[in-house]
């Protein structure tokens, strides 16, 4: 029996995923769980994999378009079986919105009342504006994009169902709807992160020489291209003066409108300590020494990431989401980590830090950063965060404010260390190691109390991290 291929749903306000390019042939044979095609969206780039075992149909969708999402693309047949007629369009499942198994769902921390009303003048929600006089639906991400953007929407011709309007439309009506891949470049053995260097640097993808397995061509291989390797102009354009127009990227979009909503919405107030991180370095090199060989390296982000849910399971409130009429205070700490990207950053999510050991937390913070650069990640990879860490350690940043990332209520933002003197405990003076962390709160929800306690016990716990396992 036919096995249908379907373009996956990533997200609850997803319409359309774009195919970067096919991995297999029409008529290919495939292996259950086989990579077959690379898609990308507004928040990362995957591969699909076959469903099942068998021959590998084309549908004729091209590298390049955008396919609505739960559209039939393909079909794996058994040997010798036709493909149906005319595919129908897959319904939307639990399962294909978001795999909930593979994303521990957040449980109500036990014993805590969550608050059901709040003030409605103090909890802004996004309502998209009445279309007057429009026969034409409007789908709610599009009505949002054009409001973002004062767009008329009279003026955008739909192309949806019964005329409806979409984001697509919305976008290709601003102009800024991305070039689709050129047929050569299609046919490049390419990760997806290369093809989005190769997308955004207007560079010919066909023309790069991969430094990886079988000569697929990396990201930093795009980055290397010399600019002899540069397609035509048109994504982006020199002007006179020296000026460059560069389109935003889809992810560039989201992470604008995402912050944007964040910092007209949520009324951020800001709480800096200055900690000594001696003792959080000496349980790293322990952590290290001790360390199987070959296990991943354990670094300071993954001690501050026990710390940080050390202290969250003292003050929840914290670790909450803001809904429209309530606050949601979770069980179970999912701490998202902000990741750079070459256009953008991603914000993978370590799911119930809070019952996983340091190595443990080394492991995961070490995979989901190599999967976010390579465009690995997967859709459960980021769901749920309730608490965000973002650490510029590595920088020489020494402090910094970090806007929250909705639905979540506060975000720590990590500076680098630096040398100072400070008096030991007999008041000698002492160089020692001095980050500064920075928390963020949404005042609708966390009054400065609430953070003022959270962000001492989490100073007390870095300074003393052996509190961490009494």
């Amino acid at each position: 029996m036919a096995k249908e291929v379907i373009m996956p749903v990533f997200g609850f306000n997803q319409e359309s995923s774009q195919i970067v390019s096919w991995l297999v042939q029409d008529g290919q044979a495939v292996e259950q769980g086989d990579p077959i095609a690379e898609v990308t969206t507004d928040k990362i780039n995957m591969e699909i994999e076959a469903p099942a075992s068998g021959v590998f149909r084309a549908l004729g969708y091209a590298a390049g378009e955008t396919v609505p999402v739960t559209t039939v693309i393909a079909y794996i047949l058994a040997p010798g079986e036709k493909a149906p007629a005319a595919p129908a369009k897959a319904p939307v499942s639990p399962a294909a919105v978001v795999q909930a198994a593979e994303v521990p769902a957040p449980r109500p921390a036990p014993g805590i009342e969550q608050p059901q009303q709040a003030p409605p003048a103090a909890l802004p929600a996004y309502a998209p504006p009445a279309a007057e006089g429009r026969v034409a639906a409007v789908s709610d991400l599009a009505a949002k994009v054009a409001s973002e953007h004062g767009i008329d929407l009279a003026a955008v011709r739909g192309s949806g169902v019964g005329g409806r309007i979409t984001r697509k439309d919305v976008e290709q009506y601003l102009g800024a709807a991305q070039p689709p891949a050129s047929a050569s470049d299609a046919k490049v053995r390419a990760t997806p992160a290369a093809r989005q260097a190769a997308r955004q640097g207007n560079i010919a993808l066909h023309a790069v020489r991969g430094s990886g397995p079988r000569g697929r061509v990396q990201a930093a291989d795009v980055a290397a291209a010399p600019r002899a390797v540069q397609a035509a102009p048109g994504a982006q354009t020199h002007q006179p003066g020296g000026v460059q127009h560069i389109p935003l990227s889809q992810m560039r979009r989201t992470i604008a409108a995402n912050l944007q909503r964040s910092a007209q919405e949520a009324p951020h107030i800001y709480f800096q300590v200055d900690v000594d991180i001696s003792a959080l370095n000496d349980m790293v090199a322990v952590a290290n020494r001790q360390a199987a060989s070959g296990s991943p390296k354990v670094t300071l982000t993954a001690v501050l990431a026990k710390a940080v849910a050390w202290a969250l399971t003292r003050h929840p409130r914290l670790n909450s989401h803001l809904a429209a009429q309530e606050i949601l205070q979770y069980a179970d700490i999912h701490l998202g980590l902000a990741v750079a990207l070459e256009d953008g950053l991603i914000v993978p999510v370590i799911h119930q830090a809070q019952s996983k050991s340091i190595s443990t937390l080394a492991s995961e913070v070490n995979d989901l950063a190599q999967r976010a650069r390579s465009g690995k990640l997967k859709p459960a990879d980021l769901q749920g965060a309730t608490f965000t860490i973002s650490n510029l350690g590595m920088f020489r940043v020494d402090r910094f404010t970090a806007i929250i990332n909705p639905p979540q209520v506060g975000i720590l933002a990590v500076g680098r260390a630096s040398q100072r003197v400070l008096p030991d405990a007999s008041g000698q003076p002492q160089v020692r190691p001095v980050a500064t962390l920075t928390l963020s709160v949404d005042h609708r929800v966390i009054d400065g109390a609430v953070a003022a306690a959270f962000l001492d016990e989490l100073s007390t716990v870095c300074e003393r991290p052996h509190l961490m396992v009494l």
